[in-house]
């Protein structure tokens, strides 16, 4: 079975990011810093993650922190995560939608689309783009 997941790399956040995100999915969260992994890094990087993962009924989120070893981090543009379903996944999507927001910037509302679906864009506290499509049809 071959699977898809996304994996974030952000700059000492990552353990908040995951966090913020099981506050958002549910799921259980695993992580090991640097130091754990006994990979060498700034003293004061040594409690950043290596490597976490949450992982929850209906999404997986990975995550990592950048050291300054890497070079200058960027925050991530050009891409975005995105969450779709029918009318009836209509309220997880809207609870997904409004907990992404919190902290975060809405680029467009969560509104009816051209397509007849509802439709938004957000960008959340961490800098991560996101998308709602939320379908008229029934599943």
């Amino acid at each position: 079975m071959v699977t898809f997941n996304p994996y974030l790399h952000l700059r000492g956040t990552a353990r908040e990011a995951l966090e913020f995100y099981k506050s958002v999915f549910g799921g259980e969260i695993t992580a090991n810093t640097f130091k754990e992994a006994g990979v060498p890094v700034a003293t004061e990087e040594e409690g950043w993650l290596m490597h976490g993962q949450l992982k929850s009924q209906n999404v997986t989120i990975m995550v990592a922190d950048s050291p300054s070893s890497h070079g200058p981090y960027n925050v991530p543009t050009g891409i975005s995560m995105s969450l779709s379903g029918f009318a009836d996944d209509k309220e997880t999507l809207k609870n997904y939608w409004a907990k992404l927001s919190e902290g975060g910037k809405v680029d467009q509302p969560l509104v009816p689309s051209p397509w007849e679906d509802e439709f938004g864009m957000l960008t959340d506290k961490f800098g991560i783009a996101w998308m709602v499509n939320i379908s008229s049809k029934q599943n």
